[in-house]
């Protein structure tokens, strides 16, 4: 395709895959898109090996990286110890969370017990602890680094430049949009509010648009749609609005070759667009999840007001770790509590395919999408 993202990653067609998942990587980017390892809760030993993997087996295709590097976070790096992180956390919010649990019959006596100190961010990364996981990124052939939060650090967009990687952020506003492009960011992801995980207010019908008209003084700067996309034919109405190509997530979670868990596979292929919440309950900025009762608990009026980022991942994920470990072993409290971070296009995931499918199905109905637009301008 003729696709300015296409020219600047090097492929074929402008579907960008973000995932958890390495052998999901491999295959898109095998099928003519571009996978991007999402890799905020490795650590530099395991990207490397991941990253070793990819290399491996992905036959030479071009795939990206994406870190969670936040533009401002309670703790930062370096900026308190262990002990100084868990007198942050209020004990109510730990006994809140341990009694959603009790109330589905999950024990939770060890649930705090070991985890609070074991690391500041859950997966978020301090420009200190992100130094050295970009130097292994940048060992490696990627052809794509993205920041999930805020403006990429000075690191990242200095190595970029070295590399000639292009750096991408995903913004959730117009104005978040032009900051991006002031600072150097080549590719901006327009996520509408659709998104699965941390999401901004503005849809993704009226963002793409408003960030296409806002960044007109900066030619040389991509744009990919995001929020909600899981077809080929939202892809091709992305592009009429002003996008370069597609940056897609919450479709591959429920692919063949997905690490997601069995429990979590099917609530998403079970659910309808309208089952996901917006909540700050589980990182301390809105993501969009699964709904279920343990997101029910913590909108119910006297609900705890969640910490900032990062200190609530450290009252949530601990809890939510036990329940996927016993969702997975059959326990029913827990499959009913289970939940994970998806957009609102959920309701159009409906059967399990293998990546490589999924890609084909974007392409085939993109080109029907685009036939439909000719047509209409035939009739005319």
């Amino acid at each position: 395709m003729k696709s300015p993202i296409c020219e600047l990653l090097g492929i074929e067609f402008p579907l960008i895959a973000f995932t958890h998942c390495r052998d999901v990587v491999c295959e898109v980017s095998k099928a003519g898109g571009m996978g991007v390892l999402g890799a905020a809760s490795f650590t530099a030993e395991q990207l490397e090996v991941e990253l070793q993997w990819i290399d491996e087996h992905i036959d030479g295709m071009p795939y990206g990286v994406d870190l969670i590097v936040p533009t401002s976070m309670a703790v930062k790096d370096g900026s308190a110890t262990p002990a100084d992180i868990k007198s942050m956390i209020p004990d109510h919010l730990k006994e809140f969370s341990a009694d959603i649990l009790k109330q589905h019959d999950i024990h939770t006596d060890d649930v705090y017990k070991h985890s609070l100190g074991k690391g500041k961010g859950a997966g978020f990364l301090g420009e200190g602890s992100a130094t050295n996981i970009l130097d292994i990124a940048f060992s490696h052939p990627i052809k794509l680094i993205a920041n999930a939060l805020g403006v990429p650090p000075k690191y990242m967009l200095e190595l970029g430049k070295k590399h000639g990687v292009p750096v991408a952020a995903l913004i959730g506003s117009k104005q978040h949009a032009i900051k991006q492009a002031e600072a150097g960011v080549d590719i901006l992801v327009a996520a509408g509010t659709e998104a699965g995980g941390h999401c901004g207010e503005v849809s993704t019908m009226v963002l793409i648009p408003e960030v296409y008209n806002a960044v007109k003084d900066y030619p040389d700067v991509c744009i990919l749609g995001a929020g909600g996309i899981v077809t080929g034919s939202q892809m091709a109405a992305s592009m009429a609005m002003g996008a370069d190509g597609v940056w897609t997530a919450s479709v591959w979670l429920t692919t063949q070759e997905s690490e997601t868990s069995a429990v979590i596979k099917e609530k998403l292929l079970a659910a309808n667009s309208n089952q996901t919440v917006r909540s700050k309950s589980r990182t301390g900025k809105f993501s969009r999840q699964i709904r279920s009762p343990w997101t029910d608990a913590w909108e119910l009026e006297g609900a705890p007001r969640p910490l900032p980022m990062p200190l609530q991942s450290l009252v949530s994920e601990p809890a939510l770790r036990e329940v996927s470990r016993l969702a997975d072993i059959g326990h029913e409290g827990a499959k009913t509590l289970a939940t994970y971070w998806v957009g609102q296009g959920v309701g159009l995931m409906n059967q399990s395919l293998a990546a490589k499918q999924v890609v084909v199905d974007f392409m085939e109905d993109y080109l029907a999408a685009n036939e439909r637009l000719n047509r209409s301008l035939e009739d005319s």
